[in-house]
């Protein structure tokens, strides 16, 4: 049997809320075996917002469901608050999980639907009906107790489903893609609410999603799956601004991707000239780098500045390109930009200061950055 670690997530030096310890899980189908999730070691820290981010197939709700105990894994163990559970069945487990389908019962109202959980249990009446009104408080559901699941709008059901598992208080909530059936403006408003209730219940949340606006916006943490594995764990800070993967770099956000070959090294960092003046600097982690290798570069669309005229004196990173296609979005203007190297890069110009373009089609521009936000893909 795997023996999980001691510690928990950085900084809190307790036993993880959640461990996973080389877990893995394969499907067999039509002689074929496939594997839908490779290997995952991984720690959630009690009180955390978690999130497992990645696109359709990359295992994260795989994952998710052995971790509820819906799954097994054909390798690995599955420990919580530092006890195995690897073979406890799901209601034996101090979890609780809310699907993007809600699941609520059409002919029960707000308040019995919260209660389904403590009544299952034989909790007295008196406490049932504390706790559903300290849950319905917490969730804005105050007053709605009456309603019936159809007279609630979307948000308003979905604020009922998370009542129903978060009144049973258990350790940790999971979630799998649970504001996938609303519209954008209530699921950017429900991102908001999550975080906030997380926040008053303070019980560990794990998330599921494919959605990379809602990781960025919710999590403490994020772990971006892809083919079965984690390939980057971090802050979503970290994640976003210091991508270890090209896949990651192109999955969250919007990145330009930039090669080139190393001129020369200095000061911890490879130099990239591309001629006539163009000149690329980027940060090295490593000393593994030489004159003559050849680097992927990820540089933010909103970290770049365009204009029409050459740069003056020693600005950091240079490259000339023309303009193939200018996109008007209200906050900001997107310039695609073709430069000399071949790379087409990508632009955001906040609209804050004019109402006009910068450049339009067709124009020759000059693009220009801060050597600290060109980012070594896998260096």
């Amino acid at each position: 049997m795997s023996v999980p670690t001691s510690a928990g997530a950085p900084g809190t030096g307790g036993v993880p809320a959640i461990e996973l310890v080389g877990v893995q899980k394969e499907y067999h189908a039509h002689g074929e075996t496939v594997q839908a999730v490779k290997r995952v070691d991984l720690a959630i820290d009690e009180g955390e917002f978690f999130s497992m981010l990645g696109p359709s197939g990359c295992g994260k709700t795989t994952t998710m469901r052995m971790i509820a105990g819906f799954e097994e894994p054909t390798r690995g163990s599955v420990f919580l608050h530092g006890v195995d559970v690897t073979n406890v069945v799901p209601n034996k487990r101090d979890v609780n999980m809310v699907f993007q389908s809600y699941a609520l019962f059409p002919h029960m109202n707000v308040s019995d639907n919260v209660a389904f959980g403590l009544k299952r249990k034989n909790v007295p009446a008196a406490e049932i009906k504390r706790r559903v009104g300290e849950i319905l408080e917490i969730v804005n559901l105050t007053g709605r107790e009456k309603r019936s699941p159809r007279e609630l709008s979307g948000g308003q059901q979905q604020r009922v489903a998370l009542a129903r598992a978060l009144v049973n208080r258990p350790r940790a909530l999971l979630l799998d893609e649970p504001l996938g059936a609303l519209d954008l403006k209530l699921r950017q408003h429900m991102q908001v609410e999550l975080k906030r209730i997380q926040r008053d219940v303070g019980i560990t949340f794990v998330y599921v999603t494919h959605d990379q606006g809602e990781a960025l916006t919710m999590s403490d943490r994020i772990a971006v799956m892809n083919d079965g594995l984690i390939e980057h764990l971090g802050s979503p800070r970290d994640i976003y601004e210091r991508p270890k993967t090209k896949f990651v770099a192109g999955f969250i956000g919007t990145s330009n991707l930039l090669k080139g070959t190393v001129s020369t090294v200095e000061n911890g960092s490879a130099v990239l000239t591309f001629g006539e003046g163009q000149r690329v600097t980027v940060p090295l982690r490593s000393n593994g780098v030489a004159p003559g290798d050849v680097l992927e570069l990820s540089i933010r669309p909103e970290k770049i500045d365009l204009a029409t005229s050459a740069p003056q004196g020693s600005v950091g990173n240079v490259l000339r390109g023309v303009v193939s296609e200018v996109v008007y979005l209200g906050t900001s203007t997107n310039y695609n930009v073709t430069t000399t190297t071949g790379s087409e890069l990508v632009v955001f110009d906040q609209n804050a200061s004019s109402a006009e373009d910068v450049a339009g089609r067709g124009d020759t521009v000059f693009l220009t950055w801060n050597p600290q936000h060109s980012y070594a893909i896998g260096v």
